[in-house]
């Protein structure tokens, strides 16, 4: 690998400047080519992202024979990230995809395989991790403040945030609606603060569609009943071979209080914490006395994005040879998940359990 490590990005759409602004910000990266279906879309991104020599293509079969990149994004529809990512993987590149990593446990363990078979990282799109609050907190807990962790609640609830663009509503392309799109996020951040990745015992699950057919005002304008093929909520209860139960939560369109919220509430054997939004705090008990503790972050710089950090991480791990922050066994396990809350709701709600 060369000192100046080498980018693409598959997929132009709406995620993919927060890749292109990422690798274009380090000294060390050059972006490559960017790849598109639609040309246009990869011709502007070149435009805005890349320089005179990055190379613009619709087929990434070419771009990968031709190119030859060192690191390659993947940012399509969900329903294509195990085909593309290990179609680069064996093709000698490292891969950062897009969340989820899959739509199946299947498609992630055979992603996780390729990534293996081929000796390339592979890592996934979680920037909730890099939020200060969110690094502020998993010190904290790394310092042994909660002790174990044996209850959590995993919540991102939208009072109504449909996104109405792209392939959103769509089920074959996306695999879900609310629970894979943006509870997929607050599943990893609080199985990441957990620190459980222990496999899935057991898990209850239900989805709504209630206010689809409704209609009704919108952040993001209007959606097309028509076109709505997935859930505008979901919720379920997940029992963890650790002995951990986890609680998850995720609506993009729900009669809650709040516009868009994340939450992650964990309690631990000596303390509980709770990270709403940007506000963090932590409680327990010591000395016969109820303590409340709220860790001041550090000041965000507003020229450095948790995108930024992701990326920067990303590539890091690269140069290092570490490990990524995002493991994607971890990754897996999110998948996994949202994958059980699912076929229990596809079962009418009655519970799941697997071997383990």
């Amino acid at each position: 690998m060369s000192e100046l490590l080498r980018a693409a990005v598959i997929g132009c759409g709406f995620i993919s400047p927060v890749h292109l602004r990422g690798y274009k910000r380090l000294p060390n990266v050059e972006i490559a080519a960017v790849c598109d279906l639609i040309e246009e879309r990869a011709q502007a991104a070149k435009e805005k992202f890349g320089s005179e020599n990055t190379q613009v293509f619709t087929d990434y079969r070419e771009m990968l024979k031709t190119v030859k990149p060192d690191i390659v994004s993947v940012c399509t529809e969900n329903c294509r990230h195990a085909e593309l990512t290990i179609a680069a993987l064996e093709a000698g590149v490292h891969v950062f995809c897009e969340k989820p990593m899959a739509i199946t446990g299947e498609e992630a363990d055979a992603m996780i395989a390729a990534s293996e078979r081929n000796h390339r990282k592979l890592s996934v799109g979680y920037q909730l991790r890099y939020q200060q609050e969110t690094m502020l907190l998993k010190k904290e807990i790394e310092s042994g403040k909660l002790g174990e962790v044996y209850y959590a609640e995993a919540s991102s609830l939208r009072r109504r945030g449909v996104p109405t663009w792209g392939v959103f509503l769509n089920k074959e392309k996306q695999g879900g609606g609310p629970l894979i799109d943006i509870g997929t996020h607050i599943v990893d951040r609080t199985l990441w603060l957990m620190n459980d990745c222990s496999p899935i015992v057991s898990a209850v699950g239900n989805i709504y569609d209630k206010l689809i057919p409704l209609g009704g005002f919108n952040n993001g304008g209007h959606w097309d009943i028509d076109k709505f093929e997935v859930e505008d909520g979901a919720f379920g209860t997940v029992t963890l071979k650790s002995g951990a139960t986890l609680v998850v939560k995720a609506t993009w369109a729900a009669n809650v209080r709040e516009m868009d919220v994340n939450t992650s509430l964990l309690l631990g054997v000596k303390a509980g914490a709770e990270l709403k939004g940007k506000e963090l705090v932590l409680n327990g008990e010591e000395n016969d006395h109820l303590w409340q503790y709220r860790p001041e972050p550090f000041p965000e710089n507003e020229e450095e994005t948790p995108y930024d950090r992701e990326i920067a991480a990303w590539v890091n791990a690269i140069v290092t040879d570490t490990e990524p922050i995002v493991n994607c066994r971890q990754a897996a396990q999110v998948v996994k998940v949202l994958e059980a809350i699912y076929q229990s709701a596809r079962n009418g709600g009655k519970a799941v359990t697997f071997d383990c």
